[in-house]
């Protein structure tokens, strides 16, 4: 059987990354370009900002992709790339170039959801992975229990009301005083603190839900750290950050449960830039070996945005001969679309 080289692109935020992907598994390359240092000064992304650093990093992270890899243009079978959801210049950016490389090489352009490229994300870390399957995937942008029927083939099965948790997690470590990115300071932050400290809410939404809502907790902090001020009293912000991150987190791992026990599904991933947070990880293993689960999670380099996840994805969607015309638009609210090979 021939080997299928896909060479994925990823702009959708602040990441400009271009990675190849030997068929849907292995990764030979993977080129992110961060733009943290240059955001840091705002405390957080500035999209016009973000466009212009795409536009000067993507052929440069798409030309060291290749070089990494050992291969030149025309050894490519196709050009995966995120074309949702995402901030909108960003997007463009990533699309463009993706249309522009399949156009001159004349090989087939493969639109990738960015939910469904961080589920992918499983795929290159653990080999023997497999449908079904249920994954977390949960960010700055996202927070969602999705069921992997068949490869492409998913269901919803719960998302959040509001704020995503890597949202939440942003918003919080803002109010703490701690620098962009937010989500990996406070998690820093935590370590030193007792998470029983403050009891902070956790949002069930009912005995059987599987959706998610942050804002409650959000606010209940913000109450928290203002009551205390009032009254004189002095936040030690070790325990709050440890004692938030404790309310989200076991909601996200409870839920998760829940639904692969619900769906009759042994095998729970986790994925996303949250997916990173070591507290996170030790809660699920704990809690999934508790249940008989097997849990996986990515790499932490393959948790954060980047374009090998995007390649893997875009290589069943290749089997599937599901590639888009050169009048692709890039879609800032780009839903999650199902497709059966």
């Amino acid at each position: 059987m021939p080997v299928t080289w896909i060479l994925g692109i990823e702009t959708s935020c602040d990441e400009t990354s271009a990675s190849v992907v030997r068929d849907g598994r292995f990764v030979v390359s993977n080129v992110v370009a961060s733009q943290i240092a240059i955001h840091r000064q705002y405390g957080g992304v500035v999209p016009e900002v973000a466009s212009r650093q795409h536009l000067e990093k993507i052929t440069y992270v798409v030309e060291k992709a290749l070089n990494d890899a050992g291969l030149g243009f025309n050894d490519l079978d196709g050009i995966a790339v995120t074309v949702g959801p995402g901030l909108i210049g960003a997007l463009l950016v990533g699309v463009a170039a993706a249309k522009a490389y399949s156009y001159a090489l004349r090989i087939p352009l493969i639109p990738v959801h960015h939910l469904e490229a961080h589920l992918y994300a499983n795929f290159l870390a653990h080999k023997e992975l497999a449908p079904p399957l249920i994954c977390l995937v949960v960010s700055g942008g996202h927070t969602s229990l999705i069921l992997l029927k068949n490869h492409l083939e998913y269901e919803i099965l719960g998302a959040t009301r509001d704020d995503a948790a890597g949202e939440a997690f942003d918003k919080i470590a803002r109010v703490l005083g701690l620098p962009y990115p937010g989500g990996p300071a406070l998690e820093e932050l935590a370590r030193e603190g007792d998470p029983q400290a403050v009891h902070f809410p956790r949002a069930w939404l009912g005995k059987d839900s599987l959706e998610f809502s942050f804002s409650g907790l959000k606010t209940a902090v913000l109450n928290y750290l203002k009551n205390n001020c009032e009254e004189g009293k002095e936040s030690f912000l070790p325990d709050v950050a440890a004692s938030f991150q404790a309310a989200v987190i076991e909601v996200l791992v409870e839920k998760t449960i829940m639904a692969a026990k619900k769906s009759g599904v042994p095998d729970v991933c986790l994925a996303g830039g949250v997916a990173a947070n070591s507290t996170l990880r030790e809660l699920f293993k704990q809690k999934a070996g508790q249940e008989g689960l097997r849990f996986y999670f990515p790499d932490k380099i393959l948790c954060t945005d980047n374009a090998a996840m995007v390649a893997c994805a875009g290589y069943y969607h290749y089997l599937a001969g599901d590639f888009a015309p050169l009048t692709q638009e890039a879609c800032a609210n780009h839903p999650l679309i199902v497709a059966k090979l």
